[in-house]
């Protein structure tokens, strides 16, 4: 389905009029309607209104049949969460912690560097 279709569908499925819709987003109503019909393009300002009204997120506003992108999903959520706790930390602490990490994925590439190199010799 097209924005436009999709604006329609969201539109109906709640029982609105367009002029109802148009008035909650900030749009003159002859404006939306013609966003329904796709003969007018929606501006992102315009389809972030009306993701917010619909409760909805802009992929599922522009792809309503879906067709989401995949979302991430985080294997290791104990790394998620101590990277939380590490932005918590102040600036002093946060800084020594990544000099470390940096020095040890340093350390760890040049091994790979070195293990490549020496092993083709």
């Amino acid at each position: 389905m097209s924005l436009a279709e999709n604006l329609k569908a969201y539109r109906e499925q709640k029982g609105l009029l367009q002029k109802e819709v148009a008035n909650n987003v900030g749009v003159h109503p002859s404006n939306y309607s013609k966003m329904e019909k796709g003969e007018r393009d929606v501006s992102i300002e315009v389809a972030d209104k009306l993701a917010a009204f619909y409760g909805v997120t802009l992929d599922e506003l522009v792809h309503m049949e879906g067709a989401l992108p995949n979302e991430i999903t985080i294997e290791d959520k104990s790394i998620s969460e101590r990277l939380k706790l590490i932005q918590k930390l102040e600036e002093e602490d946060k800084k020594a912690i990544f000099r470390i990490i940096d020095s040890m994925l340093t350390k760890a590439k040049f091994k790979d560097f070195f293990d490549k190199n020496v092993a083709s010799l």
